[in-house]
């Protein structure tokens, strides 16, 4: 049975990157999804560019409801951007060079040429680091093309997690199909299992009977109802079948199923432990512990959806 799969069933597992350039800077934004219980955003961005943090975090909690999401922003100066002066170097320079020509009579004043010739005084722009334009409007505009920017990467990152978990619901719906399957099974056990209970029923009422053990009807009443209990496995089987109907219905809704996915994988294990601990034929448990095995392998796939 193969229900249709809701389009924005989706992981928590993506990744996305979005780079571009503004003026003379290159940036790229880099995301990254694991599994997590609740919503966890780790950014790392360049010193002085903190004051970003408040919207990124704000929009990202817009598009993602669950798992650890790593940011990492990476600025560059372009080699186009050339050369600066080091104006703390070549003033020391100067300082020495004004100092020592006034110890040396008829010696020239340092000439600008030769000051910027000497070593330390010129350097090319640091490609792994940018610093802040001190120019307010350059700063607001690569901020506002940042913000942008990010906003295009969290779609690619969603848009990545919705195709992870496109093959998460093909996954999960194969191991619904393997339940279902072993539930069936389990049915057509349940009559052996009564049958085999009756007669454990039957040997235990000639012996409560015999006259070395006599027994109140009260209390005989007592270990019937006891005893038949224990050989019912339908309400178990009932409900794992109820709860294969709601993983379904899960599975077509389109909003995020993470939460009560993981609650109602609980129920599956309650019910399968219980058919298991009432099970007295070798076939009944050989298929307990089959979808045992296929709830656990359910239950790591549901780990992954948001």
């Amino acid at each position: 049975m193969n229900n249709p799969i809701a389009p924005t069933l989706a992981s928590m597992t993506g990744f996305a990157r979005v780079a571009g350039v503004h003026a003379a800077t290159s940036y790229a934004w880099e995301l990254r999804s694991v599994n997590g219980k609740g919503f966890d955003l780790k950014l790392r961005l360049p010193p002085g560019f903190d004051a970003l943090e408040p919207a990124l975090r704000e929009a990202a909690g817009r598009r993602l409801k669950r798992g650890n999401v790593s940011v990492t922003l990476t600025l560059k100066r372009d080699a186009a951007a050339g050369n600066v002066i080091d104006e703390t170097v070549l003033e020391r320079y100067r300082a020495r060079a004004v100092a020592l020509a006034a110890q040396i009579p008829g010696a020239p004043v340092p000439s600008a040429t030769a000051l910027l010739a000497l070593p330390g005084v010129i350097r090319p722009v640091s490609h792994d680091a940018v610093e802040i334009d001190d120019d307010e409007v350059a700063q607001a505009a690569l901020a506002s093309e940042l913000a942008v920017s990010f906003e295009a990467a969290l779609g690619d990152l969603a848009a990545a997690r919705i195709a992870e978990g496109a093959r998460l619901g093909v996954l999960i719906a194969a191991f619904l199909d393997r339940i279902e399957a072993q539930v069936e099974a389990a049915w057509g056990r349940a009559d052996d299992q009564v049958a085999q209970h009756r007669a454990r029923l039957e040997a235990a009422l000639a012996t409560l009977l015999s006259e070395a053990n006599p027994l109140a009807p009260d209390r005989l009443a007592q270990e019937v109802a006891l005893l038949a209990s224990k050989s019912d496995v339908r309400e178990e089987l009932d409900r794992l079948g109820a709860h294969c109907a709601a993983a379904r219905a899960l599975l077509g809704e389109t909003v995020p199923i993470g939460r009560r996915f993981d609650f109602l994988m609980q129920e599956f294990n309650r019910e399968t432990n219980t058919l298991c601990s009432k099970s007295t034929s070798l076939a009944l448990t050989e298929i307990g512990l089959e979808l045992k095995v296929a709830i656990e392998q359910l239950r790591e796939q549901v780990q992954n959806i948001e």
